[in-house]
């Protein structure tokens, strides 16, 4: 007849010894836990997922200024190319300074959009709401 043994404890040639007990399930959920109410209060998640869409519409806009509007303004201006391209010499005492206002006004029109478009989302889900204090 085969013995049932206790699990707890090993037989090694006549020596019983007892092994460690395994941690609890109780003990690792109270550290998961805390984490989890910390990511819950600090808003981690939020402001990752606003970083994300953030740099998303960032691209976004960045690639409709350059297809859309980037050409157009290109042709309004004097020069050729696109807005990006556009610049201005200046020529002092035989030296030769080229300005890239193109690329400049190509920037500041990207952050413009972009800040139009965060504030129209913010005003738009009513985000300006959840950190007044009640």
């Amino acid at each position: 007849m085969a013995e049932q043994t206790d699990n707890r404890y090993s037989t090694n040639k006549n020596l019983v010894t007892r092994q460690k007990p395994k941690p609890t399930a109780k003990k690792s959920k109270k550290i998961t836990g805390g984490f989890g109410d910390f990511m819950r209060q600090q808003g981690v998640i939020g402001l990752a997922i606003g970083l994300v869409l953030g740099t998303q519409v960032k691209v976004l806009v960045d690639q409709i200024i350059a297809s859309f509007i980037n050409p157009l303004l290109g042709l309004a201006l004097p020069g050729e190319g696109d807005l990006s391209k556009k610049t201005f010499a200046l020529t002092v005492d035989d030296k030769v300074a080229i300005f890239g206002y193109g690329a400049f006004l190509y920037v500041f029109l990207s952050f413009i959009v972009v800040a139009l478009v965060v504030y129209f989302t913010v005003k738009a889900l009513r985000l300006d709401k959840l950190a007044k204090k009640k």
